[in-house]
């Protein structure tokens, strides 16, 4: 489970890692704790470390120039917050807008999340066919908004004020 934010030197968002991975980085001294989980310490024989939340590196790392998050069913699902475009139910399946069938392709702006139902009910028609229009139109997260939404959505607006503008 990928549950910590990489900021690289300059606070820009470059990744999640495993706590375990995080933790490392921190005591090889790559890395430091810039939000940490509250009330929770990781502790040893020699080491007395918060758990954290959010790292940054201490040296600046260039990363190549992403031009879009990669789409994927997780994803759709957590850019739409496990809500149905349709209904605003609980989500657990994706639905594309315009289905497979019809030339419809995996894509951010072709994919919503939807209830089983829903989606079941919707079939092999668009959303006007079917009388089901949408509550909200897809998008395309940017690749740091999309790595910040994978943290979820408490998380996300947990984050302070300084890293949410650093990452729009």
């Amino acid at each position: 489970m990928r549950d910590t934010l990489v900021l690289n030197a300059s606070f820009e968002p470059l990744s999640t890692v495993t706590l375990n991975r995080a933790v490392v980085l921190v005591l090889q001294d790559k890395a430091v704790v810039e939000q940490a989980h509250p009330e929770l310490r990781m502790r040893g024989a020699e080491v007395d470390i918060p758990v954290p939340r959010v790292i940054r590196l201490c040296r600046y790392v260039k990363v190549p120039f992403r031009r879009q998050a990669p789409w994927s069913r997780r994803g759709v699902l957590v850019r739409d917050r496990h809500r149905c475009a349709y209904c605003g139910r609980r989500a657990t399946t994706v639905d594309h807008v315009v289905p497979k069938s019809r030339g419809g392709q995996d894509s951010w702006l072709n994919t919503v999340a939807s209830c089983a139902e829903d989606n079941h009910r919707k079939a092999d028609r668009t959303p006007e066919q079917a009388g089901m229009p949408l509550l909200r139109q897809p998008f395309e997260p940017t690749p740091q908004d999309a790595m910040l939404l994978t943290l979820g959505a408490e998380e996300f607006t947990a984050l302070p004020a300084w890293l949410a503008r650093g990452a729009a």
